[in-house]
C-alpha cells in the first residue's frame, strides 16, 4: 500500500512528465497545487515565489494544507467561501488575510481554480494563486504618518519584513491619541484591477504548463470540465471529508452495476494491502475467496436488498492472498432527502476486537465510523440543495 508521502510524490508524477516540476519552478508566480483525492487535501507543489513570500520551506509546506497559513484575524467567512467552491468544484477569487511563518499578517488576492481530467471529468488538482495586495492608504485628516499606515496594514501597502514585527507590535499598542488612530490590521483590502489580472494570468500560465506536460502521459487535463464525471466518481469535497475518518471502510454505490467501490479509506488500504487505484471500481465483494462462506454473502445481499444494516464475521483475503477474519458492518447511507446514496462497509480484523484505549467496544467504533460517513454525505447533499436554492433566488 502506498504511504501518504508516496501518494503526495506521485500526485504530479503519475499524471505529468517528470519535467513538470522544473517548468512550474520557472514560473514567476506565487502559487500552490493541492490534491483533493488524498486524505487531508494536501499541498503537493509550492512555487519558489510562494515559499519566498510566506517564509516557509518546501518541506514545511508540501503535505500540509492551507490552514497552516491562517491565523486569528483570518476571516472565517472567506475560508468557508473557499471550502464551498471546493465542494462545488468551481473557481473562486477572494481577498484573504494570511500569515507568514514569522507570524506577520499580509493581505492577498487568492484565486483558486480546479484542474479536470479530460478522461473522466473528475477534479485531479486545485491551483491556488496568491497575489499580495499593494495599496496606498490615504492620509487621515489629521495628517497621520504614512509609515504608520504602511506597517499596520501589512501587505495592504507592501510586504512586511521580519524586522517589522517589533515595530508592528509597537504601532498597534499606541493609544488612541496617536496618528495611528482607527487603523486596524483586519480591515479588508480591495485588490486593484492589475492585481486581479495578474492572478488570472497566473492561473492560465499554470494550466498551460499542466496541460502541456500531461499530453505525453496520455492522462490529459484541462481547466474546464470537458466531460461529465464518470459514473462512480465521488465529489472531491466528499473525498476530503471521508479522508478525515480514521477507521477502515469502503463506500459502495448501489446504483451502479455490481455495486462498485467508489471510496476506500487509508485504514482499509493498510488492512488489505491494496493501493487505492486497485480498489476503486471493484465489485463490493472483491475481498472474498474460495473459502469464504457463501451463506454469509447471501445474508449480506439480503440486508442490502432490504436496505437494512447487518454485522457479520466473514473470511476475507488480502492482496497477498493471506486470509483474515473480518468483523464487517454494512449499513445504508441516505442523503438529505432520505434516499439511499451509498452503502458503507466498515471492517475490523477479528484479532482487533478488544476495546481500544478509550474503552470503546468494536461495535461502538464501527457505528462511529458509519455515523461520520453519514454526516459527510448528508452535509454534502444539504450544501448542494442550499446552493441550488440560492442560485434560483439570485436568478429571480
Amino acid at each position: 500500500m502506498e504511504s501518504q508521502l508516496a501518494r503526495i510524490e506521485q500526485s504530479l508524477n503519475a499524471r505529468y512528465t517528470l519535467w513538470v516540476r522544473e517548468a512550474l519552478d520557472e514560473l514567476q508566480h506565487n502559487f500552490t497545487i493541492t490534491d483533493p483525492t488524498i486524505s487531508g487535501h494536501p499541498i503537493v507543489f509550492a512555487s519558489p515565489g510562494f515559499l519566498k513570500m510566506s517564509g516557509f520551506s518546501r518541506e514545511q509546506v508540501v503535505g500540509n494544507n492551507g490552514r497552516i497559513f491562517q491565523g486569528p484575524k483570518t476571516n472565517r467567512k472567506t475560508v468557508m467561501e473557499i471550502r464551498e467552491a471546493i465542494r462545488e468544484e468551481r473557481a473562486v477569487r477572494v481577498h484573504l488575510l494570511n500569515y507568514r511563518k514569522d507570524g506577520t499578517p499580509f493581505w492577498m488576492l487568492f484565486q483558486m481554480s480546479p484542474v479536470f481530467s479530460k478522461e473522466d471529468g473528475g477534479v485531479v488538482h486545485f491551483i491556488g494563486v496568491q497575489v499580495p495586495i499593494r495599496r496606498n492608504k490615504k492620509l487621515t485628516d489629521d495628517g497621520a504618518d504614512a509609515a504608520c499606515n504602511e506597517i499596520a496594514f501589512g501587505s495592504c501597502r507592501r510586504e512586511v519584513c521580519p524586522d517589522s514585527l517589533v515595530e508592528l507590535t509597537r504601532v498597534l499598542a499606541l493609544d488612541t491619541d496617536t496618528n495611528c488612530k482607527g487603523v486596524k490590521i483586519e480591515e479588508s483590502c480591495e485588490a486593484s484591477e492589475l492585481e486581479k489580472q495578474r492572478a488570472a494570468t497566473a492561473i492560465n500560465n499554470i494550466l498551460s504548463v499542466l496541460t502541456h506536460y500531461s499530453e505525453s502521459t496520455g492522462r490529459m487535463v484541462c481547466g474546464k470540465r470537458c466531460s461529465l464525471p464518470a459514473a462512480g466518481l465521488i465529489n472531491s469535497s466528499l473525498n476530503i471529508s471521508l479522508g478525515r475518518i480514521k477507521q477502515s471502510f469502503v463506500l459502495i454505490d448501489p446504483h451502479l452495476p455490481n455495486m462498485p467501490v467508489v471510496y476506500g479509506s487509508d485504514a482499509f488500504l493498510k488492512l488489505t494491502g491494496y493501493d487505492r487505484h486497485e480498489v476503486l471500481g471493484r465489485d463490493w465483494n472483491f475481498l472474498n475467496g474460495v473459502d469464504t462462506d457463501s451463506s454469509i454473502l447471501h445474508q449480506i445481499q439480503e440486508s442490502i436488498q432490504a436496505e437494512q444494516p447487518c454485522t457479520v464475521c466473514i473470511l476475507n483475503y488480502r492482496k497477498d492472498k493471506s486470509t483474515f477474519w473480518n468483523l464487517l458492518h454494512m449499513s445504508p447511507v441516505r442523503n438529505a432527502t432520505g434516499k439511499i446514496a451509498y452503502f458503507v462497509g466498515v471492517q475490523m480484523e477479528e484479532k482487533c476486537k478488544s476495546q481500544d484505549r478509550r474503552g470503546l467496544s468494536p461495535e461502538i467504533r464501527q457505528l462511529g465510523a458509519v455515523g461520520a460517513v453519514k454526516v459527510a454525505v448528508r452535509s454534502l447533499s444539504i450544501g448542494a440543495s442550499c446552493s441550488k436554492s440560492s442560485d434560483g433566488f439570485n436568478n429571480l
